[in-house]
């Protein structure tokens, strides 16, 4: 709990006392963060899934007419 409150008045420190250099440093910061959001956000894919599913014969349409 110290820790987190230690990173908060750091940051904050930043924030108020530096605005210029955090605020040149956006720019970094979101080039850093693409290869980490494709990481993230590529775990959904479920890949090397689908080559079982290509496998199997298509479903013939229903027969009009039967009820």
């Amino acid at each position: 709990m110290v820790a987190v409150a230690f990173v908060g008045l750091a940051l904050a420190a930043l924030i108020f006392e530096h605005r210029m250099h955090v605020l040149g440093a956006l720019p970094y910061l979101v080039i850093l963060l693409c290869p980490l959001m494709h990481l993230f956000m590529h775990g959904g894919h479920h890949h090397g899934h689908g080559a079982a599913e290509s496998k199997q014969p298509p479903k013939e349409p229903p027969q009009g007419g039967e009820s």
